[in-house]
Order: C-alpha cells, then structure tokens, then sequence
C-alpha cells in the first residue's frame, strides 16, 4: 500500500507542476494508413529505395535492419553510413514514421547518407530467434540492454560495414540507443575504430537524477515481485490495464487532450510535451509503439536508479558470484570508450538529466567532444522523435556536424 501510496503522490505532483497542461497541436498532417503499413512499406509509399536485412547473432537472435541506401532524388548509393539504433520502446519505425520532412532516416538519406537503422532483440522487428520461440520460452527474455551493446548493436554494425564495404559508421542512438552503443565500446573496444563518431539523443548511462515517476516506482518498489510481475509482465514488458490505468488515473482523465498518450507505456515512462507534440501523428505513432522489450531492460535501468552506478545487470548476489566472480555487478570500463561522442541533452527530460549527462561526459574524458543544450527549456525526452521543431532544433545542425566530419 505505502508504494501505491507514493506511485499517487508523485503522478499527482507531475500533473500539478509539470508543464503537461497545454493543447496538443494539430500541425503536421499524417496519413492514418501508416500505423498500419510496415517500415518497408512506408518508405516505399513515400517513395524511397528501400532495403530489408536480416542478420543473426552469436546467441541466435535474428534481427531486422531497414537500409535507405540512399536520397529521394539520386541514384548515387553513399559510401558515408550511418547506423541508426531506436531507443526503449521503440523499433526502426521511429525514424520515419513522422513523415519525410522531419523523420531522421528520410532527412540522413537526402544528406546524401547511406541510411541503415536497427532493431534491438524482442522489439516487434526483431522477435525472433533460431530455437527459442519468444511465445513459449523463458530463456528468449533472458537478456537487458547489455547483451542488445555487447552483441546486437556490434553484429548489426559489422554487417553493414561488410555490405558497404566502408570501415566505419556514424552511430546515431536515442535514449537506449546511446546506452547500448557505451556498453558496446565500453565492452568490445576494438569497436571504436568501426565508428567515425557517435551522437547520443538524449543519453542515458548514469541515472542518480532522473524523474520519470513510474522507474522512480520501479525502482523503490517495496511489494512482492510476483505482484510486480503481474503488473508489468514476467518476461515481457507487457503492462496490464490495471497498471496503466493505475499510473494514469491523474494525467489521464476522460476529456484530457492527453488521455491518447497515457494508454501507451512510452509516453507513462518518457513523459510528453503538448507544445512540441503533434497530434495528426498519434494514430500512426501508437500503430507502431510502444514495439516490445523485456522487463529486464525495464529492471537493469531501475537498478541504476539504485545504485547510482553504470554498471551491468545485478542477478543478486550470489548469481553475481557465478556470473561475473564477484558479489556486485562490475562498472563498465570508461576509459575503453574512445570514438568522438557528441551529447545532446535538454532540461525538461524525465529520463536523461543534465547532471547525469555531465557525469558521464566527465568519466570519458577526451571522447566527450561536445555536450548539447538543446535550445528549448520545455523539449523532452521524446521530442527528439517526435518534437514538432525537431528537425530544427536538432537534427540539421547536426547534420552539418557530421558533414564537417568527412
């Protein structure tokens, strides 16, 4: 009870002190169809070549890649790539879902990139495997964002690398984007001379000082983990309608502009912002997110609210013992991350706080070429998919960073 109690103080304080109380905005209009169409199809409708790959990692994971291998307008492929990697919650979708005049994939493939963007394991892209059937096995769950860093992140870099014959990537990661691109070079150094640079939208590796209220209660949970699991899904991140109507119930009101938001877990966990929110692209939005994670995802970053540390998954501590030789689960070494990183960040974002961000930038020294104040007091930590000005604000300036790379 005393954790429900505290899931009800904090919702009712971000409803009364947040800056959630505007109209969501009709501005950019949106084909309802395209929460229906698949990515292959939505680039084709709008009349991009477009490419579908599959690659399998060392673990057995097969996983979807969307390649835009080049502009609307040319014929020319590029041999300057770029590696997009969705963030929680989401899938390759993201990237073009919001039309060809602000999605990130359309905008790098006009840039004369050669645009390939990734799927991580169990997203509805990549819920597959060679044995294990995600439906009936446990064990296809059994992974967080580390083993998406260690293998799937690097797995799917190579095989463009192999593809286009190029040496290197420019990675650009969302939220759990950017984490699985650190725990991959962090892991595997030998990665960093495969990436060109990496540009982190809304980065997460430290999370002593974020705000999203349901990881707060994810975090300090204090019930059984049985109810949890209940709540939350056992393997899955399925919420039950009981837990989103519950997280809901003050944000969410019959006749609230933002009532559509609140049945979708990425918008409960990330927060929303009606200013920057276009509302024409919600039906097409919902269509394709939330797109499928494991819980352990979920728990690893509540683990870090915890500990206060950017470290790997704590399986307790007598499994960490078998796991990893020791009772605590071990920091991820800093110092082995070394391609140029550029960090973008803003400071009404409930899940990537300035702090954090400036820890993070300090602990990898010299990789840390620049951290980005996104000018918008109120961008969050979505607008840097969905945000109405975020080709603007974000996008095209670094677009010219990368361009000034080459």
């Amino acid at each position: 009870m005393n954790t429900l109690l505290i899931l009800f103080f904090t919702l009712f304080t971000y409803s009364i002190a947040s800056p959630y109380h505007g109209q969501i905005r009709d501005l950019v209009p949106a084909d309802d169809e395209d929460a229906d169409l698949s990515v292959m199809e939505l680039l084709e409708k709008y009349g991009y070549p477009a490419e579908e790959h599959f690659v399998t990692t060392s673990d057995g994971y097969i996983l979807r890649m969307h390649r835009i291998p080049h502009g609307k307008n040319s014929d020319t492929v590029s041999d300057k790539v770029v590696f997009l990697m969705h963030g929680l919650l989401c899938s390759s979708a993201d990237w073009v879902l919001t039309g060809t005049e602000h999605g990130l994939g359309y905008l790098m493939a006009d840039a004369g990139y050669d645009v390939w963007m990734g799927n991580a394991r169990g997203n509805h892209e990549s819920r597959n495997h060679t044995t294990l059937n995600p439906d009936t096995d446990d064990d296809f769950w059994h992974f967080s964002w580390h083993e998406i860093g260690a293998i799937d992140v690097a797995t799917m870099i190579d095989y463009a690398l192999e593809v286009t014959g190029q040496s290197q990537v420019v990675h650009i990661g969302h939220s759990q984007g950017s984490t699985s691109y650190y725990v991959m070079t962090a892991m595997r150094p030998e990665y960093n001379a495969k990436i060109k640079a990496h540009f982190s939208l809304a980065p997460i590796a430290y999370m002593n000082h974020m705000t999203s209220p349901l990881m707060h209660i994810l975090a300090s949970w204090s019930g059984t983990l049985d109810f949890l699991a209940e709540l939350i899904g056992i393997n899955e991140f399925l919420p039950s309608n009981d837990f989103m109507e519950m997280v809901g119930d003050d944000l969410c009101a019959d006749g609230d502009p933002t009532q559509v938001l609140c049945s979708n877990a990425l918008f409960v966990i990330c927060g929303f912002s009606p200013d920057e929110m276009n509302a024409t692209i919600l039906p097409v939005l919902t269509g394709h997110t939330p797109a499928g994670i494991s819980v352990r995802q979920m728990m690893h970053y509540a683990q870090e609210i915890n500990s206060g540390e950017f470290c790997q998954y704590d399986f307790g501590s007598d499994d960490n013992l078998i796991e990893y030789g020791q009772s605590t689960p071990p920091n991820y070494e800093l110092d082995n991350i070394q391609a140029p990183i550029y960090l973008y960040f803003s400071r009404n974002d409930w899940l990537s706080a300035e702090e954090d961000v400036l820890k993070f930038c300090t602990g990898i020294g010299g990789a840390c070429k620049e951290m980005i104040l996104v000018a918008d007091g109120e961008f969050n930590h979505l607008d840097y998919l969905y945000g109405i000005r975020t080709p603007d604000l974000v996008y095209k300036p670094m677009i010219e960073i990368i361009a000034d790379l080459y």
